[in-house]
């Protein structure tokens, strides 16, 4: 599984511009108890937590990066997210989520300790944990 990332990572980095200098996070070498609790159930969120549609972050390799569920209902609150197709997880957890050309769409960094969309999208201004430790 560790050569899957390699490659993946690789290919990522080939096909990304210059604002991916990341390297994709190695999450055979992350702690599988704190890998458990991250992935699950998330709230994308505007500023206000008015508006939200939930996604489920998985581990498994899909095309472009790993496997996300998107509420069906997401595009009508966020429309961009009718377009994403994967996610990745770029060291110091920076979530990116990826439509079907892998291109990125958002990035979620955490400068603090919540997660900042980055660009601006739909309104979109973060990404929360639901329930576990990692809830914001």
């Amino acid at each position: 599984m560790r050569r899957v990332f390699q490659v993946m990572g690789l290919l990522v980095l080939l096909s990304a511009g210059p604002a991916s200098a990341q390297a994709l996070m190695d999450l055979d070498s992350v702690d599988p108890t704190m890998l458990s609790d991250f992935m699950g159930d998330w709230s994308i969120q505007n500023a206000d937590g008015s508006k939200n549609c939930k996604v489920t972050l998985t581990s498994e390799v899909t095309i472009g990066g790993l496997e996300i569920d998107v509420d069906p209902d997401c595009a009508k609150v966020f429309p961009v997210m009718q377009h994403v197709a994967s996610w990745r997880l770029y060291e110091d957890w920076e979530i990116v989520l990826v439509d079907a050309t892998r291109k990125s769409l958002i990035r979620f960094t955490t400068p603090d300790n919540a997660y900042v969309a980055d660009p601006d999208t739909d309104g979109i201004e973060t990404i929360v944990k639901i329930g576990g430790s990692l809830e914001n």
